[in-house]
């Protein structure tokens, strides 16, 4: 059922967030039926998509793409269109800085070496391991190794801790993490957001460009908890990466989760 809502009929704090977040106005359009809100055939009315579905006093915002979220969304899913390609020479340098950051004061002998099995590489060239997620896939591991190092090092440096048969691959697990946030967040497609989550996620975008580096450093540890509380073995990764996708489709629902630093999982970084 479609109705109108007049901001006249909100308290203080919801006018200024809907100002804040539409530009202004004295009406918009609401779903009355929440079940529905953010799916695609919604979203497609061109009106602003407004669900509340109340916690306390804060009311979640669904809408239509704006400019800046279109900008924004466009920018990630040209990212995550790009292959590594060994022989440019921007995707070496950033081979090289993530060994940089991984490894200070370790020199490196070569972008194909045994060197890289130690980080967590299937074989001793990382571009094969590429593949799967492109480009995209190498900026997220190193966009967590500069970001929060002390994250980073620490699943790194405990790898091979409790033997073969408990062990993930390290790099090899960052890059199924990368393919698995752009299923989760529809960015294969050429459409608007088509889930509830890809929804909340492309509205976090306008919050900040980086939403989706941040999301998978999250993932990342997200995946490692539940790894270690599992006892998982390598056999089970599939496993433990599809409950750290619902721990993570779950965080983004919340209702007070308006950036990515809002997420639960967000505190497990250092």
């Amino acid at each position: 059922m479609l109705v109108t809502l007049s901001l006249l009929n909100l308290s203080n704090w919801e006018q200024k967030e809907m100002n804040r977040r539409f530009g202004g106005g004295s009406c918009i359009a609401i779903r009355t039926d929440p079940a529905i809100c953010g799916a695609s055939t919604w979203i497609r009315k061109g009106l602003p998509c407004v669900c509340f579905n109340k916690k306390a006093s804060y009311a979640r915002i669904f809408m239509n793409v704006t400019p800046l979220q279109a900008k924004r969304l466009k920018r990630l899913k040209n990212r995550a269109k790009v292959y590594y390609d060994a022989t440019r020479q921007e995707h070496q340098e950033a081979l090289r800085a993530l060994w940089s950051s991984a490894f200070p004061g370790q020199e490196l002998h070569g972008l194909i070496s045994d060197e890289w099995k130690k980080m967590g590489w299937q074989g001793k060239d990382p571009s094969t391991d590429f593949r799967g997620a492109g480009f995209i896939s190498l900026e997220n591991l190193l966009f967590f190794a500069k970001t929060f190092s002390i994250s980073f090092q620490h699943l790194l440096r405990k790898q091979g801790a409790r033997g073969v048969a408990w062990e993930y691959p390290f790099a090899a697990a960052g890059v199924n993490i990368t393919f698995m946030l752009m299923k989760m967040l529809d960015l294969h497609t050429t459409t608007k957001p088509r889930t509830h989550v890809s929804a909340v996620f492309v509205h976090i975008l306008s919050e900040n460009e980086w939403a989706f580096d941040l999301l998978y450093c999250i993932a990342f540890v997200v995946m490692d908890k539940k790894w270690m509380e599992k006892n998982a073995t390598y056999m089970e990764f599939n496993e433990v990466l599809k409950s750290t996708r619902a721990q993570l489709e779950k965080e983004l629902l919340l209702d007070d989760v308006l950036r990515i630093e809002d997420m639960p999982s967000f505190r497990l970084l250092h």
